[in-house]
């Protein structure tokens, strides 16, 4: 008995002093606290709270936000804060990068993103963080250039700058980068070409410059990086010919070159891109015919090649095996004279078909699984008739373009017939009669354009309904009566459109509870009184109140005082 005593107590003063000794040594190094800190006091905004919570001595004790220590060690080895995307809270921070924080000797991550308001450059000290492996600074608002110096941290993976006011060429130090698996430099200002120095980059598994000033040719060498599954070098000015060795990817799943300035025939060898799920090739300057291969492509969902100078006709492969996978097909404003809709578009099941343009002619066309669409574009073609039928069962759709076209129906028909989640419609530039009805709740519109059309009537009370209706357009119409008041109670509209009509009386003043309005005409009408002496009805340009009987009040000549 006294001997278990004994050696409890030895096993409580072991314990004590081992515990001393861990609180005395788990702490977090001087260096990174400074570094942290003066990262910190850089920051004059932050609204996400996370750099409250850097207090004490310790930032490895688990209670400062974002940062994460070797239970080992105890030195930082990751930075990360994130902010919120969500454009209801305001949560960024507002400030720079201190170049301190290259003095994180054994920093592993450092993912600062989405802060909205961090400026400055990126400092040229980074190149310092020689155990980085992922710097990810994307949704800011950093300029200047990309440091060349980034190009000696040998053991980087990951390199993510995108959604920046980046500038100027890409490094050519970044093609040492032989580990990196993903590179995305988008949505930023960066000019130049490609470097010659990439072609090492053969890890690669993401690749995206898009949405940047990039010029030159589509490098040839990517051919050789069979691990990419993304590549997106969309909306920049990329010209030349489709390289035909981008054909030789085995594992791609994503490639987008919409955009550019390409131009020649696709390759046939497009058909050994056996993994494809999406293809996009939109806006360019493509000429020939798509090619027969293009049925190969059995993952293929996506399909957009809109907007470039496609012709007739449309491969046979297409009518004879198809492709099992698509689900979206874009085909808009090519040379192509279809004349009809073919019957393989019409009896698959499709969620997106998009025909603009494309010289169909006829009645509306009747799918075979009409539930499926989520999408349908036939606007700049020839139908004609009415629309009751076409619309019969689209119990998912969300958009419909039907603008531009010879339809003749009655306004309540479209309206009548349209479900509950429908969002966008246009048909406008009809021949389209008739008179509104009442407005029904439920409905989800967030963009309704039935502009140059023959509509008469009233605008009902009811437009309130469409309490999400972001654009509304009624131009060029016989619409006549007053502008209800209970208009501003769309309080989410952002574009409005009363112009050459028949309307009378004033612009009510209800309207100024539409407070993020960026485009109003009331043109052509014959309203008269005082304009609403508000933001941003008396700042938008006296041309949108022109043609007029009698409107007075900013932007126009003050009214009269009786």
């Amino acid at each position: 008995m006294q001997n278990q005593r004994w050696v409890f107590i030895v096993l409580l003063i072991f314990t004590f002093f081992f515990t001393l000794a861990s609180s005395s040594t788990l702490v977090c190094s001087d260096i990174d606290r400074a570094a942290l800190l003066s990262f910190k006091s850089k920051i004059i905004v932050d609204t996400t709270g996370s750099l409250s919570t850097w207090v004490g001595k310790d930032c490895c004790n688990g209670e400062w936000d974002g940062i994460q220590c070797n239970p080992t060690t105890w030195r930082v080895v990751g930075l990360v804060l994130q902010g919120t995307r969500n454009e209801d809270i305001a949560m960024y921070m507002k400030g720079t990068l201190s170049s301190s924080l290259s003095n994180l000797q054994f920093l592993e991550i450092m993912v600062i993103t989405g802060m909205k308001e961090i400026s400055g450059t990126i400092p040229e000290s980074f190149s310092k963080l020689k155990h980085l492996n992922q710097l990810v600074l994307d949704d800011n608002i950093l300029g200047g250039g990309i440091p060349s110096s980034l190009g000696q941290l040998s053991l980087l993976n990951t390199l993510s700058l995108s959604g920046n006011h980046l500038k100027g060429n890409i490094p050519p130090s970044i093609g040492t980068l032989q580990n990196l698996i993903q590179l995305n430099l988008a949505k930023n200002s960066l000019t130049g070409s490609i470097p010659p120095t990439f072609k090492t980059l053969k890890n690669l598994q993401s690749f995206d410059v898009s949405h940047n000033l990039l010029s030159g040719l589509v490098p040839g060498f990517i051919g050789g990086f069979k691990n990419l599954t993304f590549l997106d070098f969309s909306n920049n000015q990329f010209s030349g010919e489709f390289p035909s060795s981008l054909c030789s990817l085995p594992n791609l799943l994503d490639m987008s070159l919409s955009h550019n300035k390409l131009t020649g025939n696709l390759p046939t060898q497009i058909g050994n891109l056996k993994s494809v799920s999406s293809l996009s090739l939109s806006f360019n300057h493509f000429h020939g015919e798509i090619p027969e291969a293009i049925s190969k492509l059995q993952n293929l969902w996506y399909f957009n090649v809109s907007s470039n100078n496609f012709s007739d006709p449309l491969p046979v492969s297409l009518k004879t095996k198809g492709i099992p996978s698509l689900l979206s097909l874009d085909l808009s404003y090519n040379n192509l004279h279809l004349g009809k809709i073919p019957d393989w578009i019409l009896k698959r099941k499709f969620t997106d078909i998009h025909l603009a343009g494309c010289n169909l002619k006829g009645a509306l066309p009747k799918f075979s699984t009409p539930s499926s669409l989520n999408s349908i574009d036939f606007s700049h073609n020839h139908f004609n008739g009415g629309v009751s039928s076409f619309l019969i069962k689209m119990s998912g759709l969300q958009k419909l373009n039907l603008s531009n076209n010879l339809l003749k129906f009655n306004v309540s028909d479209i309206l009548k017939n349209t479900n509950r989640y429908l969002e966008v419609l246009d048909v406008s530039g009809n021949q389209i009669t008739g008179q509104f009805l009442e407005f029904r709740s439920g409905l989800r519109l967030k963009s309704l354009s039935v502009s140059r059309n023959k509509i008469s009537g009233r605008i009902p009370s009811s437009i309130s309904a469409l309490i999400e209706l972001e654009k509304l357009d009624v131009s060029r119409n016989q619409i006549m009566g007053i502008i209800p008041p209970s208009l501003g109670e769309l309080v989410s509209l952002k574009w409005l459109d009363l112009s050459i009509n028949r309307l009378t009386g004033k612009i009510p003043d209800s309207l100024l509870r539409i407070e993020n309005l960026k485009h109003a005409n009331f043109r052509a009408n014959r309203l008269c009184g005082q304009i609403p002496q508000g933001r941003p009805f008396n700042i938008f340009p006296a041309v949108a109140y022109a043609h007029n009987q009698c409107l007075c009040g900013k932007p126009l000549p003050p009214c009269k005082v009786k």
